[in-house]
Order: structure tokens, then sequence, then C-alpha cells
């Protein structure tokens, strides 16, 4: 068996990074030739404002009494430049707008891992290709840009990272510092002249970022004093430093502004997804070789935003985000970045028309440069009887097109030349992304492939030695040597293959993988033959209808990764299991309550995520129950039978309930405290953590008896998650553990149901008792059940009170007990341990079950990694590149969170066997007994 779980790790691994290659590689190309419009360009100097987490609607619209926001600004779309809604895409952070404005293509998703901060890929943007270019903001944004430069002309000055702070008084002070610096920088420059020439010079960027509004928009939301008083300070600012700027140039009319943002922000603070609050966000554009506003009678747009912003008669002009580099390279006159995506906005320009054509053929020529490299990679690693070239962009197109253009510009038909590119830019992105996918079908098949290969194995492992269901035939030694030479030379033919093509090495391995798990099924060819004997000899409704019913349940975990209701549909199905099977004639009383459980268990996942609203009052609720509860049962305990000879066993449970009722205190005294903002009580803090530290150790002190551990469990676990909680969740554990206890009984019933055992006193059971090995039954059809069960109530204790898979359902007020200062690792610690707390309470009434039905832990984990390794087949190919940021990162999320779940069930049952098997001697007092 060492083997065998060696072998699944490794498996599973593989199956785990895949994805990552295979829909999250880097999209870029290098080896592009830069290109640059042959006409002089309108401005000598860029300036870009990029007012970081503004919204549209929050600069465009009117206040209450009809006065604009920016009054600067809007007098600007008004009389003097182009205006309109810059769209961003997901995901709405701020590197990836900041790439998006700045090198013109959207950040690929190989990004995550580096959590949007540090440059995965080497990128070229307008900055890389400035003369010079200075820029004040943020550490968290400038040195990216600097990094990737070549030679030394980007220039950074920043604040201290601190200066971020969220619960500052007023984060509006980042954007006067950085409007300060900007002051100081050109009044020093008269006196430096070495500077004075530098910033005299042609092709020079200003880049201004402005993080207050977003820094007050999380901490206030954008519909707040704070964020609409920072937009005015923000206006101003603006002011001030064009007029110091057209100043110091002596109002020479070749300097061009741009005002936008990176991304928007949610009415509640946050963005990262594609909602329209955090797409949208404003451009307008003025000075130099740009267009004066366009008056208009009517405009068609699908919003009503020009009537409720009074804009109607100004001409609005949308672009995508990335639009906006190729508008800034074209004003200044500097090649396009090479990996841009965008097109040149001509609406904006007001240049001639020989300018915008050759711009706008410029801008083709640099999206079809990508396009060959992309093309000519592709070629080169796939066999040229193999390879299917991009049918609508053949060498021969191509050439056609770039004759035609170029024959349009000398016959001065411009408007032909423009959409005759805009054409051949459409086809080049789209073959761009052609290729980038190319390869993707294939790696996915060989890792489903492997799937299928593995899930299977493990099937014939079950049924050859945990069921009656196979005989035992000696191994035909001809047959396997020819089987295992066919597969060797499939082997060599593949890695034959791969080698001529010079494929990467990860793709050795996704190929490969195939090869030996087939091998070790066919390997078990008697086994499958056994078994279609048997299953041929069954009822035929019977068998379909086994298989229907196992493939309905594992759709229901699936749907229930994206929506929480389904779970409440399955513990609905499992309140009227005992009526299905019967059960409930035998034991009427115990199916009752099995019942009322699971329907009280089902109501959780119709409730709301937990966050965003404390209910202290809950909490309380919850730890006063659990004290109720307590009594109750030990008053049974002492009733049933006179086991305590002495009363140290009792003095553990009430400890414990002592435990209990102090966490209940500290969790009302803390959330009341710092209602009043006078901070987290130290003394709160220091029980706290001492409750954190030994409620595990009370645990091991209580008596190995199956419920009375059990018992002893929920004690120690509801002492610490009550100071994790802020709502109903703190009821959760109750419930939960009901139904498991409940679940222990029916199990019981089931055995005798189904003729499996007779009947084992479980108030008598004890967990230490060594198993007897022989005493292991086979497994029974019923077993599958049981292994559904314990998967169906894990994922329940995953998504009962909310959605794992995304972060931003936490909330950090359920650590303020321990600490309120922020520290990204003890929090996340924190909020794990809340997280596995009720894993812990299933996996150890799984334990108890596999112990009360005589089976072989090993044989029931089994049937439990075929369960999830076929949700895991589902989720990999559920996995999305594409679409809203949460989307994303939500698909991700889901596939490694069943394929971590395998991983992390071996721990919890380790973990299991522990809290159920292990306690610790007290020394004990008067039990010297005389020989």
């Amino acid at each position: 068996i060492p083997v065998f779980i060696l072998a699944g790790l490794l498996v599973h691994c593989v199956f785990l990074v895949s994805i990552f290659d295979i829909y999250f590689s880097s999209p870029l190309v290098h080896g592009m030739t830069p290109q640059q419009t042959p006409l002089p360009p309108p401005a000598k100097r860029l300036v870009l404002f990029v007012a970081d987490g503004l919204r549209a609607d929050s600069l465009y619209e009117l206040d209450s009494n009809g006065t604009p926001r920016a009054p600067y600004l809007r007098s600007i779309l008004e009389n003097n430049g182009s205006w309109g809604i810059s769209h961003t895409r997901v995901p709405t952070e701020s590197r990836p707008g900041h790439v998006a404005l700045i090198a013109g293509f959207y950040e690929d998703v190989s990004a995550v891992a580096k959590g949007w901060k540090e440059n995965p890929v080497e990128f070229d943007s307008v900055f890389n290709e400035s003369k010079y270019t200075w820029s004040w903001g943020s550490p968290d944004i400038l040195p990216m840009f600097a990094k990737g430069a070549t030679g030394d002309h980007v220039y950074t000055f920043c604040y201290e990272a601190e200066s971020e702070d969220f619960g500052a008084e007023d984060a509006a002070k980042l954007d006067i510092w950085v409007f300060d610096h900007v002051k100081s920088f050109f009044n020093s420059s008269r006196s430096n002249q070495t500077l004075f020439s530098a910033l005299n010079e042609e092709k020079v960027v200003l880049f201004l970022h402005l993080l207050g509004i977003d820094t007050n928009g999380h901490a206030h939301r954008p519909n707040s004093r704070e964020y609409q008083e920072n937009i005015k300070q923000v206006d101003e600012g603006v002011k001030e430093i064009a007029s110091l700027i057209d100043n110091f140039y002596g109002n020479d009319g070749k300097t061009a502004f741009i005002l936008t943002s990176d991304h928007g922000m949610t009415d509640w603070g946050s963005h990262g997804a594609g909602h329209p609050s955090e797409t949208l966000t404003p451009l307008i554009v003025w000075g130099a070789g740009v267009n004066y506003p366009q008056k208009v009678r009517t405009q068609l747009f699908e919003d009503n935003f020009l009537k409720e912003w009074k804009l109607e008669n100004l001409k609005r002009l949308d672009v995508n985000q990335a639009d906006i580099a190729p508008l800034m390279a074209s004003l200044i006159g500097v090649p396009f970045p090479l990996n841009s995506v965008g097109t040149l906005p001509l609406e904006y320009l007001n240049t001639s028309a020989l300018f915008k054509a050759e711009s706008m053929f410029t801008n083709a020529v640099q999206i079809l440069e990508q396009f060959k490299v992309k093309m000519s990679q592709k070629k080169e690693t796939t066999l040229s009887i193999l390879f299917t070239p991009f049918k609508p962009l053949s060498a021969s197109e191509q050439i056609n097109f770039l004759k035609k253009i170029r024959l349009y510009i000398e016959q001065q038909k411009y408007d032909e030349a423009v959409s005759l590119c805009k054409t051949l830019i459409n086809l080049a992105l789209e073959g761009l992304s052609y290729y980038h996918t190319y390869d993707r079908l294939f790696l996915g098949l060989s890792i489903a492939v492997s799937f299928v290969g593995w899930t299977t194995y493990v099937i014939l492992v079950i049924i050859k030695a945990h069921t009656n269901l196979t005989k035992t035939i000696p191994a035909n030694k001809k047959k396997s040597t020819v089987l295992f030479y066919g597969f060797a030379s499939a082997g060599m033919i593949i890695t034959f293959f791969l080698l001529i093509q010079t494929c990467p090495w990860t793709y050795y391995i996704y190929c490969l993988l195939p090869v030996p798990v087939w091998y070790a099924v066919v390997k078990e060819i008697h086994v499958i033959q056994d078994l279609a004997t048997n299953v041929l000899s069954l009822h035929i409704g019977q068998s379909t209808g086994f298989l229907l019913v196992c493939i309905l349940g594992i759709e229901i975990l699936v749907f229930s990764f994206f929506y929480r209701s389904a779970l409440t549909v399955g513990l609905l199905v499992f309140a009227g299991w005992p009526v299905i099977t019967q059960l409930w004639i035998q034991a009427k009383t115990k199916a009752l309550i099995w019942t009322l459980l699971c329907v009280l268990l089902a109501i959780f996942p119709l409730m709301p995520v937990v966050g965003r609203e404390p209910n202290i009052p809950l909490v309380i609720a919850a730890g006063l129950l659990t004290i109720l509860i307590s009594f109750f049962s030990l008053t049974s305990l002492c009733k049933n039978e006179n086991k305590y000879r002495d009363n140290e066993d009792l003095k553990v449970y009430f400890y414990q309930m002592f435990s209990v009722a102090l966490s209940t205190y500290v969790v009302g005294s803390t959330h009341n405290s710092l209602k009043i903002k006078q901070g987290l009580p130290v003394m709160n803090q220091i029980i706290s953590w001492m409750t954190l530290v030994f409620s595990p150790v009370l645990l091991l002190l209580s008596p190995t008896f199956l419920f009375e551990r059990l018992f002893s469990i929920l004690l120690s676990l509801m002492s610490t998650y009550l100071l994790l909680s802020t709502g109903y969740e703190a009821l959760f554990p109750l419930a939960l553990f009901g139904l498991m206890f409940m679940w222990i009984n029916m199990e019981q019933e089931a055995l005798q149901h189904y003729g499996l055992s007779s009947k084992p006193k479980l108030a008598v059971f004890n967990f230490t008792c060594t198993v007897d090995i022989t005493q292991f039954r086979q497994l029974h059809l019923d077993d599958v059940r049981r292994s559904f069960f314990f998967v169906f109530f894990i994922v329940t204790a995953f998504f009962g009170t909310g959605n794992i898979a995304s972060i931003n359902s936490f909330d950090p007020a359920s650590v303020y007990c321990f600490l309120t200062v922020f520290s990204p690792f003890m929090m996340g610690g924190l909020l794990l341990l809340k997280v596995a707390i009720p894993f812990v309470l299933v996996s150890c009434a799984f334990e108890a079950v596999q112990v009360t039905t005589q089976l072989s832990s090993k044989s029931l984990f089994l049937i439990v990694l075929v369960i999830s390794d076929i949700m895991a087949l589902h989720f990999f190919f559920l996995v999305k590149d594409y679409g809203s940021w949460l989307d994303i990162g939500t698909s991700i999320s889901h596939y490694v969170l069943v394929m971590s779940l395998t991983i992390f069930m071996m721990v919890m049952n380790g973990l299991a066997q522990l809290l159920t098997t292990q306690r610790l001697g007290l020394p004990r007092r008067n039990k010297h007994h005389s020989m």
C-alpha cells in the first residue's frame, strides 16, 4: 500500500499543476520589431493622471444641487477636449489596469501567482519607448514600469508603503503628496541645467498616480463624503499642475493631457470582478493633437448615463482600456508598445487624415508582427503534417492586406485604408488567440485520459482487495510480458513524437502519464471480466438504478460548489433516507431525530454568506445552548451507569463547560469594547489565546468511550469556535454535531437491517480497544453510501456557512478576540482554523462509523478517493481563463480545493484517530490497591 499511496500523491500533484500549464501560460511573445508612424507627432510631451479607483459616474455626475463634482475637468470636456468611458477588463485590480493603460495589453492570468505585483514576464510600455519618463505615486505601481524599462530613463518618486493605511483619518493626503512633489520638481529644475534640458526634450512623459480616491473608497465606500471630497481635491490638483506645466513651457501648445482611472469600485468598496461600477472608468483627453468637443443632437448608447450626467449634446467616445496606450504613443510619436493589442481611437485625434491613416497602418502592422512571431513559434514545435494554420491570415492574405492599404493611402482614400486596417487588426487578434490555445485540447485530453484511468484503477483495487466479487486467477506470464512490451512501445512512440516537435518537458509528463496508469488497469483484466459477469447476473433495473443514484449524488456535490442551496437539496434527501430504506420501522425515534436534524442543518446553506453584519447575541445564544446541552448530557451519563468511581472524569467536563462559558463572555465583552472604540481588552486577549492552546489538552484527558470522547471533542472545539464567530455560524457546529451523533446511531441500525452484524452496545464501546483485523468484513454496496455521506458532510462543513473559495467572503471581525492589528499570516491562520473545526467534527464521526461498522479505514478511504476524483474531473473541464476575475479565481480554486481535499482527508483521518484514541493520564489519588 505505501507504493500505492505514493503513486496516488504523485498522480494528484501532476493533475493539480497541469491546469496552470494548460490554461494559464503567458500569451506574450518576444522578438517583434518596433513600429513607429513616419510623420511628425502633434505633441512633444504627455501628462498622464491616473486617479486610482475612480468610477466614471462619480466623476461625471452632478451633485444634488446640480453643480459638477470636478468643476475644472467638467469645463475641459465642455470647452477644450474629448471625453468618454474607458471599459476595463477583469480582473479590475490596480496592476492589470495600469498594464493595460501603459503597455496596451491585458495582463495574463499567470500573474495570479505573483499577486499582480511583480513582473511575471518582461513587457514593453509607452514609458519604455519614451525619451524620459518621470513618475510620482504609489510604491505598488511605479517600480513595475521602471523595472521592465531598458536603460535608465524612467524615474520614480514614491511615498512609504506604510502611508497606505485604511484606518488613516484622510487618505487624500496621498494625492496632495504627489501634487506637492511635482511642483517642487519643476521649481528645482530651474536651477538644475541637466534636468531643465531633459524636460525640454521631445517624447517626454509625466505620470501622476493618485491613490487617495481608491484608499478612501475602500475605507469609507464610494458614496461617502470622504470619497467625493477627494475627487474635488484631485480636480483642484489637476488644474494647478496643468497651469504650472503650461507656464513652464511658455504655453507652446505642445503638451497633451490624459486623465483616466485603472478601475472603478462597487458600492460596498471592493473591486476585482466585472460589475459595471468596477469596469466603467472616465477618460478625458485635452491639449496638443486632441479633438475639441463635438456637438451632437442624438447619441445611441444602451445605458442612460448621458441623460443622468447632462452630457447628451457632447459626443461621447468610448474606448477599451488597452486603446489608451496606442493613443499616447501616436500623440508623442513613440513606437507602439510591442505587446499592445489596443486599437488607436482615431476620433480623439485632431490631425490630418494622412496622419490618422498612417498611424492606423502602423497599429495594424504592429499587431500583425505579434501574430507572425506567435505563428512561427507554433510552427517550429509542431510537425508540418500535423500543423493547421489560421486560414483567414495565410501568408498570401497578409501580403494582400498590406498592399491594398498602402495603395489606398497613396490614392488618398484614407477612410477605406482605415477600415481595412481595422479588419486586419481584428483578424490578427483572433489569430493570436487561436495559436495561444493551440495545444489546449490535446493536453486536456491527455490529463482526462489519465484521470479516467486512475479512477478505474482505484475501483479495481477496491473490488479486488475488499470484496468477494472476484476469483483469484494465477497470472499468465506470457500474456503479461506481451502487455508490458505493448505499453512500453506506445510510450516510446509518444516520446519520439514529442522529441521531434521539441516540446517543453512538462508535455512529456502529461502525455506519458496515461501509459503506466492504463497499463495497471489492463493488467487487472480478469477483475474486469469477473465484475462484468457479476453485474450481468444482476437485475438490469437494479444496476442501472444504482448507477443513476451514484451519478446524481456526485452531480449534487459538484453543484454545491456553485450553489450552496444544492446542499439543502442533498440534506433533505438524506432526511428521507430512513423512510426510503425502511430503517424507520426498526428505530422510529432515532429515524425521527435524524430527519429533524437533517432539516435543521439544511437551513444553513440557505443563509447569506457569513461576514458582513455581525450578530453577537446569536454567538452568545450558541454558547448558552452548548452549556445547556452539556448539563442534560452529563445528567443522563451519570444516571445511566456508575462508571465514575471517582470524580476525575466529571471534573474534565466541568472544566470544558467553564471554558465554553468563558469564551461566550469574552466574545460579548470584546465586541462591546470595540463598539465604544476602546480597543481589545488585554485580559480578553490572554483568555482567548489560552483557550486556543489548552482546549485540545482538556479533550485528551476525557475518557475514550465512544459518546463521552465525541462529546468532549465538541466542547473543546466549540470553546475555540465561539471566539472566532461573529454571527449565526456559531450554531453550525452544534447542528452538525447533532447530525453526526445520529449518523453513528443510524449506521448501527443499517448494519442490523442488512444483517451484516449483531448490534454492539454503543454506550460501552471504547475507541482504544484494539480491533481484531480478522473481524474486518468485506465491503457491501451500502458502504458506497457510507463513503458518499462522508464526502457530502465534508463539503457541507466546507460551504455550510460561506464560500471558502473566495477570500473576500471572510470577515476580519472574526479574529478580533485574538488580535486587531493587521497581520495577514496570523489572521489567515486563525480563519483556516475556523474552517477546519467543522471538518474535525465530521472526520471524528467518520472514524467512529468505521470502527463501529467493522470496516478497515483503508477500504472506505478508497471509495472516498474515487468520489473526489470524479468530482475533480468535472472541475477540470470547468476551469476558465476568461470572464470576470471572480469566475477565473473561483474556477481555479474549486479544482484546487477538490484536488487538495483528497490529501487533506488523509491528514484529517490521522488527526481523527489521534483525537479519538489517545488519552493523557493524570496522576490519580486514592488508587493504591494492596497486592
